[in-house]
C-alpha cells in the first residue's frame, strides 16, 4: 500500500490535491482513499489530507501516521511544524519552494525535492500572483519524481476534479512534470 500525506494551509487546495491524486491512481485501476484532516478550520491554518492507493481493497479507516511520501504546498510549513513525523525511512518529501532542498534541514533519512510550483501556477493564472494555487502543479512533480502515477492519468483526474481552470491546471502539472530531469 502507498500512503501519502499532503500538507498546506487552508485555502491552498490541499483537499482538492488529495482527490485529484487519488483519482489519478483510480484511473490506473488502483483502490484508493482520500480524506482531509482539519485542525483549526480557518483560512491560513495548517491542513493535511491523505491518500492511500493499493492493488487490493483498502480496509484501513484511520489517519496516515507513517506515510511513504509527503507533498508540501507551503514552503514555510517545514519551519513551523514537524512535517516528517512518522515519515518512513527513505521517504520522499516534495516541497513547493524556490529554495534548495538543503535549506530545510530535513534528515538525510529522507529524499527532499523542491519545485517552484508557484511560478508555474502564476503563469497559468491559477490563483493570484500573490497567492498562487499550486496543488495541481505540484502533483505533476509527484508523478515525475515517484513514477507511481502516469501524467496522463493525473491529467484526466485534474479535468474531473479541478474546480476552475481545468485546462490551465492540467497544463501546469504537465509543465512541472516535464521540467524535472534529475530524478
Amino acid at each position: 500500500m502507498i500512503e501519502i500525506r499532503i500538507h498546506g494551509r487552508g485555502g491552498q487546495g490541499v483537499v482538492v490535491a488529495s482527490k485529484v491524486l487519488a483519482m489519478g491512481f483510480f484511473v490506473e485501476g488502483k483502490y484508493v482513499q482520500s480524506f482531509p484532516f482539519f485542525g483549526a478550520e480557518r483560512q491560513g491554518a495548517p491542513v493535511a489530507a491523505f491518500v492511500r492507493a493499493d492493488d487490493k481493497k483498502i480496509h484501513l479507516r484511520c489517519k496516515i501516521y507513517n506515510p511513504d511520501y509527503l507533498i508540501v504546498l507551503d514552503q514555510n510549513l517545514p519551519f513551523e511544524i514537524n512535517l516528517t513525523e512518522g515519515l518512513k525511512k527513505g521517504g520522499i518529501v516534495i516541497i513547493n519552494s524556490t529554495k534548495e532542498p538543503g535549506r530545510y534541514n530535513i534528515s538525510s533519512d529522507f529524499k527532499v525535492f523542491t519545485v517552484d510550483a508557484g511560478s508555474v501556477a502564476s503563469k497559468y493564472g491559477i490563483g493570484t500572483k500573490e497567492l498562487p494555487i499550486v496543488n495541481t502543479a505540484i502533483l505533476g512533480a509527484f508523478c515525475r519524481i515517484t513514477n507511481l502515477v502516469n501524467i496522463n492519468s493525473l491529467k484526466k483526474a485534474i479535468k474531473e476534479f479541478a474546480p476552475l481552470k481545468k485546462k490551465e491546471n492540467a497544463e501546469a502539472a504537465i509543465e512541472i512534470y516535464n521540467s524535472i530531469n534529475n530524478v
